[in-house]
C-alpha cells in the first residue's frame, strides 16, 4: 500500500533551474514527494545551475538527463511518476507539445500542470499587443484538453518580484520617493504572489481531486490591490505623500505602440492588469475555477505589505 501511495505522489518537474522551477522542486521535496528533475546535459556546465541542482539533490531530488526535444528521455522520465509540472519560460511554451505527446503515449500521468503561472490566457484579450504571449498558452491548454490529459492550470497572476519592486513604475528598480505614475483611474485591482508561495500552492494541487481539470486562481488576501491602494500603502510606510501623475488608457496604449517589442511588454502587462482588470474582473467560482487561499488556508504566504517592508 505504501509503495502505491509513493508512486501516486511522485512528481517530475521540468525547468528546475529557473526561478519558479527551483521553488517548485523545493516545495515538492518539503512536502515529501519523490521529486524527479529533468535537465538538459548542458545544464551541468553552468555553475549557477549546477549549484541549484546540487541543493536539490542534497535534499533528495533525483536528477534525470533529457530535454523537451528528446522523446525517449521524456517517456523514460514520465514512466517513473504520476504527476508532471512544467515550468519552462514563456518563450518555450510551445515546446511543451512533445511533452504532451509523451504524456499521452505513456498514459500513466494523473495530473499535468503546464507552464502558465500568470494571468489566465483565456481571459486576457489584448489584441495581439502581447506578441502571442497569451495565445500560445491557450493553444497548449486546448491541446491538453483535446488529448484528455488530467490537468490543473495555475493562474497566479503576477510574481511579486515583477513590478512590485518598482511599485508598478516601468523602468524603475526601486519604489519612487517623490512622484508616482498611476495607470488608468487607479482603482482596478491586480494580484501579486511570491514565487515561493506560488510553488507551495501548486504542489498542494497535485493530488487534490478538487483541482482536477480546473484552473487554480491565486488571489490571497493582502495581495490584491489597486494602484491607488499600493501607493497609499507605500506612502504610509515612507511617511510621505507622493505627487501623482495619471496616465489614461489612451495614453498608455499610445506609449505601448510607440515602444518597440519587447521593451513595451512591462506596459502591456500593466495595461492588462491595472487598466483592463483581467486578473480580477471575474468571479472565480462563476468561471469554474477554484481559489488557492480558500482551498489551502493553512499555507502561509508573503503579503504585499510585508514585501514592501523589505524595500524601505
Amino acid at each position: 500500500m505504501e509503495e502505491s501511495k509513493e508512486a501516486f505522489n511522485s512528481i517530475l518537474i521540468i525547468g528546475v533551474t529557473g526561478r519558479l522551477g527551483f521553488e517548485l522542486a523545493k516545495a515538492s521535496l518539503e512536502a515529501s514527494h519523490p521529486t524527479f528533475c529533468l535537465v538538459r546535459p548542458s545544464t551541468f556546465s553552468d555553475s549557477v545551475k549546477s549549484r541549484k541542482l546540487q541543493i536539490l539533490t542534497d535534499s533528495g531530488a533525483i536528477v534525470l538527463q533529457g530535454s523537451l526535444h528528446d522523446e525517449g528521455s521524456l517517456v523514460e522520465a514520465i514512466k517513473q511518476v504520476k504527476a508532471v509540472i512544467c515550468a519552462v519560460n514563456s518563450k518555450q511554451v510551445l515546446d511543451q507539445k512533445p511533452l504532451i505527446s509523451a504524456i499521452k503515449k505513456t498514459g500513466c500521468i494523473e495530473r499535468f500542470i503546464p507552464s502558465e503561472f500568470g494571468l489566465d490566457p483565456d481571459k486576457t484579450h489584448i489584441s495581439e499587443m502581447d506578441q502571442g504571449f497569451y495565445s500560445r498558452k491557450s493553444e497548449i491548454r486546448r491541446l491538453v484538453e483535446a488529448e484528455g490529459i488530467p490537468h490543473t492550470y495555475i493562474s497566479c497572476n503576477f510574481f511579486m518580484s515583477y513590478l512590485i519592486p518598482s511599485l508598478v513604475q516601468p523602468g524603475l528598480k526601486s519604489p519612487p520617493r517623490d512622484k508616482v505614475t498611476i495607470f488608468g483611474d487607479g482603482n482596478v485591482k491586480g494580484v501579486f504572489v511570491k514565487e515561493r508561495d506560488v510553488a507551495a500552492f501548486t504542489i498542494s494541487t497535485v493530488d487534490d481531486p478538487r483541482t482536477l481539470n480546473k484552473v487554480l486562481y491565486l488571489r490571497p488576501p493582502g495581495n490584491v490591490y489597486s494602484m491607488s491602494e499600493l501607493v497609499e500603502i507605500w506612502e504610509h510606510k515612507i511617511k510621505k505623500q507622493l505627487e501623482k501623475i495619471y496616465v489614461s488608457e489612451e495614453d498608455l496604449l499610445n506609449k505601448i505602440k510607440e515602444t518597440p517589442y519587447p521593451n513595451n511588454m512591462e506596459m502591456v502587462f500593466i495595461y492588462a492588469a491595472f487598466v483592463k482588470g483581467f486578473q480580477t474582473c471575474f468571479e472565480v467560482e462563476a468561471a469554474g475555477g477554484v481559489e488557492g487561499s480558500v482551498l489551502y488556508p493553512h499555507l502561509k504566504y508573503t503579503t504585499i505589505s510585508s514585501y514592501l517592508d523589505t524595500l524601505l
